[in-house]
């Protein structure tokens, strides 16, 4: 690490390589993980103008259906992968969707559909959520591509 110069003084220098070489693993490493870390089904959001929610601080306690283009529905409950269900009836789940329902405050019910999908099947899958409990159903947007005008 340490040399002397032509005027016998000790010269210290750092490597720098080694700590360069880290933070290229670590950037590959963080670009392959980011897109696998939304668990949920590509859905094609309407863009309007929202407030965010308060995140919880567990981000594993929201619950969510999608409903997708051609009329399918998948739930995440938690931090599960998101499962096909009928958009109807999500009887199956509802131990599940109860048990994370119960808990003090009561995790955000988001309801996420495609532009495209008809008004009917978003209103069921919302009557399908209220009926296993949820007593607050929130509709998810994308944010506008221009900021509003004041």
């Amino acid at each position: 690490m340490a040399r002397r110069s032509s005027h016998g003084r000790l010269k210290a220098e750092i490597n720098i390589v080694p700590y360069i070489d880290v933070m290229l693993v670590l950037l590959v490493i963080f670009m392959v993980t980011a897109p696998l870390i939304n668990q949920g089904v590509e859905v094609d959001l309407p863009k309007a103008p929202a407030e965010t929610l308060d995140t919880p601080q567990q981000e594993n306690q929201v619950i969510v259906m999608s409903v997708r283009k051609d009329g399918s529905c998948y739930l995440n409950v938690g931090s599960e992968k998101a499962q096909p269900v009928d958009c109807k009836l999500i009887a199956p789940r509802r131990v599940e969707i109860e048990e994370q329902l119960k808990r003090t405050p009561q995790p955000p019910v988001l309801v996420r559909a495609d532009k495209d999908v008809r008004y009917e099947q978003v209103i069921q899958a919302m009557a399908a959520l209220k009926e296993v409990g949820a007593t607050k159903v929130g509709l998810s947007t994308a944010p506008p591509d221009d900021p509003p005008r004041r």
